[in-house]
């Protein structure tokens, strides 16, 4: 990063709460894109006030296509533009500690896409830096903000469900990945993580302490002595007895599908279907429905309505709904399925949280 002389923070708790809070958006690729256009256009409490990236013109781009005036290269011109009270890191994964670190020294509420880290110890650091900054961090886990999701964990807190027993959580990617660009373990730490996180959100107040994966390169089975792993299925047993399966593939012919289901001794919640709408249309093919191709059209309300809620704690001085702890645990699962495809047995979290 170039040396800029960075302001200290302003006192996010006295954001006037009719005024726009003012992001700077860091990355412009195909996330960057999306969250972009949900602060310039979606969100009224929200000013997307510059957009950051490296490649040379892409922050132009986007700032032009979205009518944002200020475009930079390094993120540090943003975090030293005035009017940026908060930023939105949409950056490829392995630059996201450094940029939670930074920004939070530069007195930014931050916003992070999933993983905040790779790593336990960068994300620690990232932790401590935002807490020694007195400033919010929230984690891009888009499934909490997904109607079916919060509807299912209000029944889990009013008691309806009951205690958790049973759990799961798919993902499958609508495929097109060119695998030369796929990095080792990233189904878990990028794909899965979501899904991990999803568990611990549907059994709230319990963590893991055991994982055990099986994975295996079944869509690009060439790949598989390269590393490749793109077809998992992830076991995570938690401190309360309950059991959760976590299953993500890379390849979906029929397009983005996202599920959840939780069984307890109250009865069962199951989340998402995948269509468009409500609508079935049968006829001499028989019965059929329109289903989402992407994330962006599946979850395209909980994207939006998970930027609200960390501008909304930005404004407001609250801790972000979903944050750090939350990033944290959801990343020890991740490494520790990765470990358990590596050795061929459960890991305990214990011992990739030393």
């Amino acid at each position: 990063m170039n040396s800029v002389s960075v302001p200290r923070r302003k006192d996010l708790s006295r954001t006037e709460a009719s005024r726009p809070v003012g992001v700077a958006l860091i990355g412009s690729g195909r996330m960057g894109t999306y969250h972009g256009a949900t602060l310039a256009q979606r969100l009224p409490g929200a000013r997307l006030a510059a957009v950051v990236d490296p490649a040379p013109g892409a922050a132009e781009q986007l700032a032009a296509a979205l009518g944002v005036g200020s475009a930079y290269t390094d993120p540090t011109q943003a975090f030293a533009d005035s009017g940026v009270e908060a930023v939105v890191i949409a950056a490829p994964a392995q630059f996201h500690a450094e940029l939670i670190v930074a920004a939070a020294g530069a007195g930014r509420a931050v916003f992070c896409e999933k993983p905040a880290a790779l790593s336990l110890a960068d994300l620690d650091r990232a932790i401590d830096a935002v807490r020694a900054a007195g400033v919010p961090l929230q984690v891009g886990f888009n499934r909490r903000f997904a109607p079916d999701w919060v509807a299912a964990r209000a029944l889990l807190d009013d008691g309806t469900l009951g205690t958790p027993r049973l759990l799961r959580s798919v993902t499958r990617d609508p495929g097109g990945f060119d695998p030369s660009r796929v990095a080792p373990g990233t189904i878990f730490n990028e794909t899965l993580i979501h899904d991990f996180d999803a568990l611990r959100f549907l059994n709230p107040g319990a963590e893991a302490v055991e994982v055990y994966a099986i994975a295996d390169a079944l869509v690009e089975p060439d790949w598989r002595d390269r590393g490749l792993l793109d077809t998992a299925v992830v076991t995570v047993r938690f401190d309360n007895g309950a059991v959760g399966v976590a299953e993500a593939c890379f390849e979906a012919k029929y397009g983005y599908d996202v599920r959840g289901e939780v069984f307890g001794s109250g009865g069962m919640a199951t989340m998402g279907d995948g269509r468009r709408t409500g609508m079935m249309f049968s006829g001499p093919a028989g019965r059929t429905v329109d289903t989402a191709r992407g994330d962006q059209e599946l979850l395209a309300g909980a994207y939006v309505a998970e930027l609200a809620a960390f501008v909304d704690a930005v404004r407001g001085g609250t801790p972000a709904v979903v944050g750090g702890e939350d990033a944290r645990a959801a990343l020890a699962i991740a490494l520790a399925a990765a470990e358990s495809v590596r050795a061929g047995r459960p890991v305990r979290i214990a011992e990739v949280d030393k």
